[in-house]
């Protein structure tokens, strides 16, 4: 048993003080006052800070210079969990983008495997190909596809855990999206020039998310909303945002998250092999991508994902976007796990719930990481 002590707690939802954490192998057993604390077993005064449930990111393509698209594996997997979970990252979704149809096949079968194998790995986010190429961004036209039976058929069978698909109307049937959304797929609308009526279509069939909102889709004017638009204003939609300050203006930022509040809100890093600790220039399915800031660019300028972490959206929404530091760590924490229909194993510090926590500096840095009980130094000693 170990009790933790001495910082501020973010229970999911609200910040609290003078408690203290016990956790119990890889659960935690109990959060209570800190008066009323268990004297025994490993007593850890955590010296201030924040201790929070670990951040729950939902569209990471790499990291720590590795990128899923080019080693769709089980060690690939490893690679970016390892590179994430050193910025506070204990749940994720292994992103693969749009690429030839091997690589997807690849990508889910190695998601499967990690489930069981990976610390932190929760399932898959499949972002395309059924997208749509007139806002395709960085994806390549010659893979963008249409949805079949078959397609359908394949994802459903390879869900495991928690599985993402990004796809667009322009490519994907109401009938097929319902179908993804009845098997427990999270069905999310991007990459999309769809209208704001096509928009709410597509919400009506079953999709509960937009991938990174602003991005790659039709934007909000007064008369033809978008799927920007349409994504504000429907309150059961839960949108993705990039906050690297790269993505979007801060205003953008600002009226997302007053629109939708922090339920409505998952935060998401996009990371590319650059994000924690990789190298700034790489190859995306043989283009030069290259850091520029906090984003990616390739050699024509579109954007092609971020170079932030979790920890570093959480900080862009606090200290620039002056949002607070609860509403922040909603947003990723429990929004996201509730998106992917897991708060019951994580995203808050309950009894009973995985021991998955970040110890946050005041200024917001990472102290410490624990995984299912387990230290970074536990984890990577084990590995």
């Amino acid at each position: 048993m170990k009790v933790l002590a001495g910082a501020r707690i973010f229970d999911g939802e609200r910040l609290r003080d003078d408690c203290a954490l016990v956790i119990d192998g890889g659960s935690i057993q109990a959060l209570t006052r800190f008066g009323d604390r268990p004297r025994g077993g490993e007593q850890m005064d955590l010296g201030g800070g924040i201790l929070a449930p670990g951040f729950v990111d939902w569209q990471i393509n790499g990291g720590g210079g590795v990128l899923f698209n080019a080693e769709p594996t089980v060690e690939g997997i490893a690679a970016i969990a390892a590179a994430h979970r050193r910025a506070g990252v204990t749940g994720f979704l292994p992103t693969v983008v749009t690429d030839a149809p091997r690589v997807l096949t690849q990508a889910l079968a190695a998601a499967r495997e990690a489930e069981r194998r990976v610390p932190g790995a929760l399932g898959v986010h499949v972002e395309g190909p059924f997208i749509d190429r007139r806002r395709k961004g960085v994806h390549p036209a010659e893979f963008i596809r249409p949805m079949l039976e078959s397609d359908a058929d394949a994802l459903i069978g390879a869900r495991a855990g928690a599985m993402v698909v990004t796809l667009a109307p322009a490519s994907v049937t109401l009938e097929r999206i319902a179908r993804l959304a009845k098997s427990g797929i999270v069905v999310s609308l991007g990459h999309s020039d769809a209208s704001a009526e096509e928009a709410e279509s597509v919400f009506t069939a079953g999709a509960s998310a937009v991938t990174h909102l602003y991005n790659a889709m039709s934007q909000l004017s007064s008369r033809a909303p978008g799927v920007v638009g349409a994504a504000l204003a429907e309150t059961r939609i839960v949108c993705g945002l990039i906050a690297d300050g790269e993505h979007a203006h801060p205003a953008a930022y600002r009226a997302a998250i007053a629109a939708k509040g922090a339920r409505g809100v998952a935060l998401v890093s996009d990371a590319m092999p650059p994000a924690a600790g990789g190298p700034d220039v790489f190859e995306l399915q043989g283009r030069r991508m290259t850091r520029v800031g906090h984003k990616l660019v390739a050699e024509d300028g579109t954007l092609a994902g971020a170079a932030i972490t979790m920890r570093d959206a959480v900080d862009y929404v606090v200290n620039t976007l002056e949002i607070p530091l609860a509403d922040a760590l909603t947003m990723a924490t429990l929004t996201p796990a509730r998106l992917l229909r897991l708060d019951d194993r994580i995203g808050r510090l309950a009894p009973g719930l995985r021991a998955d926590l970040v110890h946050l500096t005041d200024d917001l840095r990472v102290a410490e990481v624990w995984a299912g009980g387990r230290s970074l130094a536990e984890i990577e000693a084990a590995a």
